[in-house]
């Protein structure tokens, strides 16, 4: 029994010393990694982006679309007005020419 004893502290030993040999081999795997690693990049962050007036745009939508409605208006007026005078000349030639 006494062999036993002995057998398993002798074991108990050695388990003991692979434990801080595989200690110090996690250790050094460990830091030759960390040295290994490459530096992180040190870039400066990028400017913030301006962003502009988005009433300035919306004013100047507005604005066109009604510069383009008096523009269509303008030129409906003038069809008009020149479909007025063509019938008023027709009339004028009609009532010169039957005298």
């Amino acid at each position: 029994m006494s062999d036993e004893v002995l057998k398993a502290a002798q074991d108990a030993v050695e388990a003991a010393r692979q434990g801080e040999r595989y200690a110090e081999i996690l250790a050094i795997v460990t830091a030759v990694k960390a040295a290994q690693q490459q530096p992180q990049c040190q870039h400066q962050a990028p400017a913030p982006v301006v962003q502009r007036p988005v009433g300035v745009y919306v004013a100047l939508g507005i604005g066109g679309a009604v510069a383009l409605t008096a523009l269509a208006m303008a030129a409906a007026l003038l069809a008009v007005a020149v479909a007025v005078r063509a019938a008023s000349a027709t009339v004028c030639l009609l009532v010169l020419r039957s005298t």
